[in-house]
Order: C-alpha cells, then structure tokens, then sequence
C-alpha cells in the first residue's frame, strides 16, 4: 500500500463513533480505550445522570455539581447527552447516526425493550452492539443477580487465593469488571474490521462470568486440571516469597525461574538455602513456609524499601514496592516515564492511555470529562435534520471471513502476556507464527506435567497449550549468524510483530523498529516491555505479580489486619488484550495511511489504569483505601459464610453473599423470612447496615451454618439476592459455562485432548470455535515457513538444520 498524506490532526479512531448506554465500570472502561484512541465516544444517560458520576469508594460525597473522581478519569474525552426515557424516539435517532452501541443493564435508559441488544440490531443490522452482562445474554444464568465479588465466587477466583491458615479472600477493586471492559473493547475493534470485509454488524456478548474466569483464576486452571487429572493449586495459595514488610513499608518479590530462586537465595544471605536442592521445588517450600518466612521478614524488616529494591536490581530478582494510592503516582519510574496526568476538568492525577503509538498518528490530547448533558443540543441538531425508521431486514450469506485473515503476524514471546496478544489475533483469522528457540522455548512449556526425563516433555504443557492455539511454531535460534537474518526476511513478508523480551534484546540482535521499517515500512511493531522502552526500570525483569505489588492492586487485597496480597496473575491477560486493542488502533491507521509504526504496550500501564480507583480518589479527596478481605465498600453486607454441607479439607464450602442495594437488602430480608433483626429502620439504608457488618455477618453465618448451597442459592438468587458458590477455578462443569460452550475441547497429538477457555466476548456473526487449531510443537513448522514463506530450496533448509539454526524439539547445542 502506498504511504497517504497524514492530516495534522488526524487521531487514529477519529472516523468511529459509539453511543455508550452502559453504567458501571465495564462499560465505562470499554469507551474510555475507545476515546483515548480518537473515538467519538457519546454517552447517553437519563435525567439524574450516570450512577458512576456519584460512585466513590471512599464514600467521599462529591459537592453539587461536581462528579465523582472516578468518573471523571474515566470519562475523559466523551460527550454527555441527557434523554429521558419518555422519549425514546431521539435515542433511536441518536443511536440511527453511530457506528456502535456499548450496553449495560441497569439504568432506566439501558433497561427499556426497545434499547435491550437484541432489538438495537433487529431495527439496526449495521450496527455492532457490545452487551455487557454478569453471565451474558443466554444460558441458564442469564439476568440472575450478581456483582462483581459474586462472580468471582462462581468463577474460581477466590477458592484458590489465601494464606494458610485463613479464609480464601477475593482480589480487591473490582477488578473483573475492568477486565471485561478491556475484552469488549479488544472485540468491538475487531468486529469494526469484520465490517471491512463484508458490510454489517452484529451483537458482541460480553460476560464479567468469563472474564473473571479468564483472568482472575490463575493461568487456566481447567486446561491443567484436563491434562494432568488433578488440580494445579487444590487449596488456597499464595506467593513464597511473596511480600513483606520492610522498615518503611512493603516490598513484593516474584521469582518464576529456578535461577532466580538461587538469586534471591543470596539476596536474603541464605547460601544454605541455594545448596538445598529441595527448595528448588514451590510445593517444597510452602511446606516451609513458616520458616522461610521468618527469615525474610527479619532480613527485609532492616532494611527500607529502596535498599532492598537496589540490591535485587543487581541481582535482577524480579521485586517492586508495594505501592498505595497515595505513593504510586510519585514511584520514580512511573514520573519519569509520565504515566500519570492531570484530568482536565478535575485537576487531580490519573493514569495515562496504558500505551503509545510511535509514528505519525499518535494519541490525541485528552479532552475533559463531560458535564451532565453538555452536547445534549448539538446532538440534537444532528438528528432534527431526518429522522429515519427501522431499518429493512438485513440477510446475508456469511462469508466465511474473519476480522484478521489478511494479516500474517510474528510472535516473539513468552509465558501469558505476550501469548495472550497474539493468541487473539490468531483467534480471529490472523495467520501467527510463533518463534521459539529450540534451546530455549517459551518458557511455559517448562510447566510439563511429566518428569524432565520423559520423551517430548516439553510437549505435555498445559498453559502454553491454553495460550498458543491458532498459532504455527518454528523453531529458530537468534544466536547463530544466519537466525537474525531469516527472521528479517520473514517480517518483510508479515504484518505485524509482536515480542515481550527484555527492551536492549530486540536491539542486540539488530531488529530494532528503525531496522525493520527499512524494508517494511508497513510493519507494525507491538513492543509489550514490563516496564516500558525507557525510563528508571527499563532493564528491570517484571512478571504479572510484579505490576500487581507495583500499581497498588496487591495493597487493595488481603484482610486488614494481614500482609497485601498479590491477585496472582492477572495483569498477564490484561496486558495481552490491552495489546491487542493498541494493536488494532496502529491498524486502523495503517487502513488509512498505509504506514506501520511501533506500539509500545508496557505491562505496568495496563495495571495501572486498572488499579486507577485508588490512585484517582486519593489524589481528588486524601483518602487512601486499604484492604478490606472479603467486605466491599459498596456493598453490605458482603462475605463468605461456611453451609451446613459436610465440612471439605478446604473449610468449606461456602457461599458468598453481597448486597449493593437496598433492594437487594429487602430482597434479601424477605428470602430469610423477615427475622426480627433484619427489620431495623437504619439496616434499609447503606449506610446503616455498614455501620452493622460485623452483627450482619454473625447473622449470616448461623444461617448459612443452617442450609446447604443448593438450599441458599435457590432461595436467594429466587429473590434476587446476589449470591454464588465459592468455586475452585478447575471445575469445568458450571451450569453457565457448559451452557455457553466457554470451554472448548483441542485434540494435540502428543496430549491428546485437552479443554481451554474461549474468549469472554461472544460474536453473533458467522459463530466458530475459538480454537481451530490447537497450539504448535516446538518447530513443527519450519519447512511451511523455510520454503514456502521464505522460498528457500530443500538443500537450503537442509544447510539450516545441519548448523542447528532452525531445529524440531527441544535440544540443539547451546
């Protein structure tokens, strides 16, 4: 394609515009990434607003007005429309002159027939419309009462997190429904370039069930439970070494590799501790757990935060502070690196857009949050103009085409994160090739189920068979004198590269962007660093738990008298469907420009946006959240409460119980049959029954105490009442689950059959499995890229194997 003249203005989704009749996070999230990218992003709400623009965790009331800080980060750089519910007919006018429609139930808006999904494309079928539900739109769940903790109950995400010793805790600040919003808006942008290839929308099925259940549940515990036949994490877990207190706060370590076991093994000063080969083992030391414990807690407990911090940069233990929504903001790196603005209207500090685009086409400026109503005229003028009726039925003959079938896409990455990005990509018809050197694979295929000494073991890899379906391997080693070259050719033929190593290894090897744009100025360049391309930590080594300590979700989890407690995982997912959504957003300037360009996605600044409540609400108020175990600030009561079910060997089971309204609370009340104790004036009200938690969950518990599950979940969810089964994340057989075919069955080879999680947006048009494919054997498929990508000869490919530049399996020469 040749290269087009770039208006000076241009913003790369400045040609989309989406109607936003969602409440919530998830919605709201899902619009923001929309808007930072260029997007016309509308909000349309009844008269009293948004109940977002009066949300605040801390209970700070926001003066007349004024809206709340929360709403305000995420609202940056949308309009405002006021409708009343009356008059449907200038929504429908409005929604007539879009693109999309993001939308929620909840609001007396959203909730009215006419606007449900289904209806929204029955009069219009060019539109995409993303739905956003607690189970999604079908199944046998569907429109029951949840929230966000009740999901994660139902998903897996609590039983299997805790301390020894204790109840499973929840991850604190909502953070499933941030992860929702991030997977709608992924999928929306990718239904936007189905539209490309054939004219049409469809409805995008968004459920927080799924979302939780991808990201909150710990690298696919259902595809390892298939694989293995026994459960990954049977009973609640947390990290060793994990996080501990220091003389002026907390530091988080993250060691993932046997080499850094050793290297923190010498930072602790335990030279025994390396010499004990046992130790090796994770299972081995959480038998110890306490006396590993106590050794750090004393070393760290001498020493500040930034003394420990510099010694494990030397020796590259991967570890961070654990920072707090008051401390985040002013961490070194995240200053110098600018990830934190001032909102425009509220004057406080939020995060920035979790990546950048380096090229000719950036990012827009950050446009102020909307008042209530602000464009409400200007809308109005546009409709008044015509106001059209239904449209006609719309039939088509699928063709058979998917968002991402022009595209050939290189992956250079390992563990989830990167493989999550690419993983989507291939999801939807993209051809992915992922390079892994023989000698050194990703390194999820190290978590085998068979012992070292087994034939293919490397092949017997639960989670790198969860993240690596629709991909193609070949297997290449970039340290000999012919590797960097053959991978130059390959991207002169490719579209897009996606890589996650260190920043300095892509520059060691001469494949800078620079480098490759000489020959493909079209390429597309997806750079997903911990920490980002420069700055402080450049060079630091970062996995998931890290961004966790680092962006203050871990100090937002745990109980409050405890440790913080990292979620464990899921900024891995997040970081790979934020990629994938920046990803999309270079494409839709190279649709229109022709140009390629460099996306740096570092995976701190997804975590960060995620974990932005407390940052925004500490900056606007001075109010500084804390961990709050398995209670909420917006829902009392809220906990677990043991049955009367025989007692299992993780003291349960248990059912957790949230009420966010006072609804709910009657409901509620009623289903307990109206006890003398529940009928107080004050317990009507929020705020009274926060006041009461501790006699609420003493009440519950004797009741629970008194009925088994099936008993609690038949009689509260009949009224209404959010409730769920605390679940552990390996179970594949839940009735919403099964009923939504979430869970998808890929035949490998060496495996045999193994289950894996789809991805939680359903698209209505030209349904298909997930996983076509499932994922490759290391270098299974280098003859297809030697000589038909590259158009080598056999004698050619036959010199590469003799001087083990490319090899099959695992074992050429160091």
């Amino acid at each position: 394609m040749t290269a087009a003249a770039v208006p000076a203005d241009m913003a790369p989704l400045d040609d989309y515009t989406v109607a936003d009749l969602s409440t919530g996070i998830a919605g709201a999230y899902c619009t923001r990434l929309l808007a930072g990218a260029g997007a016309v992003v509308v909000k349309v709400e009844p008269p009293e607003g948004d109940g977002l623009r009066r949300r605040s965790a801390s209970g700070t009331v926001s003066p007349p007005g004024e809206d709340g800080a929360l709403f305000q980060f995420l609202s940056c750089g949308k309009q405002s429309v006021v409708a009343d519910p009356a008059d449907l007919a200038s929504v429908l006018d409005l929604v007539a002159g879009v693109d999309a429609v993001v939308w929620s139930p909840g609001s007396r808006l959203a909730d009215l027939p006419e606007l449900h999904p289904t209806a929204l494309h029955a009069r219009f079928p060019a539109l995409d419309v993303v739905a956003l539900t607690h189970f999604g739109l079908d199944g046998p769940w569907a429109g029951r009462a949840a929230t966000e903790f009740t999901l994660q109950a139902w998903a897996g995400a609590i039983g299997w997190r805790g301390l020894p010793g204790q109840p499973p805790v929840s991850v604190g600040g909502r953070v499933g429904e941030w992860a929702a919003g991030t997977f709608a808006a992924t999928a929306l942008l990718a239904s936007r370039r189905r539209q490309r290839i054939e004219p049409g929308g469809q409805i995008l099925d968004a459920s927080v069930l799924d979302s939780v259940a991808v990201s909150l549940t710990n690298m696919h515990p259902v595809t390892w439970f298939a694989e293995a036949g026994s459960a990954r994490d049977p009973r609640p877990v947390s990290l060793l070494p994990g996080i501990h207190a220091t003389s002026d706060g907390w530091v988080g370590f993250m060691t993932v590799t046997g080499q850094q076991w050793l290297d923190f093994c010498a930072l602790v000063e335990r030279v025994d501790w390396m010499d004990d080969a046992s130790l090796g083992s994770a299972v081995e030391r959480e038998r110890r757990r306490d006396e590993l414990t106590a050794h750090i807690d004393a070393w760290a407990a001498t020493r500040t935060t930034a003394e420990v911090l510099d010694l494990a940069a030397v020796l590259r233990v991967p570890a961070a502070p654990v920072g707090t929504g008051a401390t985040v903001p002013a961490i070194d790196h995240f200053a110098d690196q600018q990830m934190f603005v001032e909102t425009p209207r509220g004057g406080f500090v939020q995060p920035a857009t979790p990546y950048r685009l380096h090229g000719k086409v950036g990012l827009p400026p950050l446009g102020p949050p909307p008042a209530l109503g602000e464009h409400t005229a200007e809308w109005v003028r546009r409709s008044t103009q015509a106001r059209p009726g239904p449209s006609a039925p719309h039939h088509r003959t699928p063709s058979g085409r998917l968002p991402f079938d022009d595209l050939r896409v290189v992956e250079l990455t390992a563990f989830w994160a990167g493989p999550s990005a690419a993983q989507f990509l291939g999801m939807h018809g993209a051809e992915v090739i992922k390079v892994e050197s023989p000698a050194r694979p990703d390194g999820m295929r190290t978590l085998s189920t068979r012992s070292l000494d087994e034939e293919r073991w490397w092949e017997y890899a639960p989670l790198f068979h969860a993240t690596n379906t629709n991909k193609l391997g070949f297997g290449l080693r970039l340290d000999r004198p012919r590797g960097p070259d053959l991978l130059v050719d390959l991207l002169d033929r490719s579209d897009v590269l996606v890589e996650n190593y260190s920043p300095r290894v892509l520059d060691a090897w001469g494949l800078g962007h620079e480098v490759l744009r000489q020959t493909n100025p079209g390429l597309i360049v997806v750079r997903m660093p911990a920490f980002g391309l420069a700055g402080p930590w450049r060079d630091r080594t970062g996995f998931a738990q890290t961004m966790e300590q680092a962006s203050g979700m871990a100090w937002v989890t745990g109980f409050p008298d405890g440790a913080p407690q990292v979620p464990s995982g899921v900024c891995d997912p997040l970081a790979g469907a934020h990629a994938a959504f920046a990803l999309q957003v270079a494409l839709a300037v190279r649709d229109r420009t022709g140009e390629g360009m460099l996306v740096e996605v570092p995976m701190v600044a997804s975590a960060l946006n995620v974990a932005a409540e407390q940052v925004v609400e500490y900056s606007a108020y001075g109010v500084l959240a804390h961990r709050t175990g398995n209670r909420s600030p917006a829902a009392a009561p809220q906990n677990l409460y043991r049955t009367s079910d025989p007692l299992d060997d993780l003291g349960g089971p248990r059912v957790a119980i949230s009420v966010e309204t006072d609804a709910q609370w009657s409901a509620l009340v009623g289903a307990l049959g109206g006890p003398e104790w529940a009928r107080g004036a004050d317990l009507a009200t929020f705020a009274g029954r926060r006041g009461r938690e501790a006699e609420l969950d003493a009440r519950l518990e004797a009741w629970c105490a008194e009925h088994t599950v099936a008993e609690i979940l038949d009689l509260l969810w009949t009224a209404g009442v959010p409730v769920g089964r605390v679940a552990m994340p390996h179970e594949p057989e839940r009735a919403q689950f099964t009923s939504r075919e979430f869970y998808e069955e890929v035949r490998h080879p060496v495996e045999g059959t193994t289950v894996v999680a789809g991805w939680p947006v359903r698209f209505s048009r030209d349904r298909y499995d997930m996983h076509r494919r499932r994922a490759p054997m290391l270098g299974e498929h280098n003859r297809y890229v030697v000589t038909e990508l590259l158009g080598m000869t056999a004698d050619e490919y036959a010199g590469l194997e003799s001087a083990q530049v490319i090899g099959e399996g695992l074992g050429l020469d160091g």
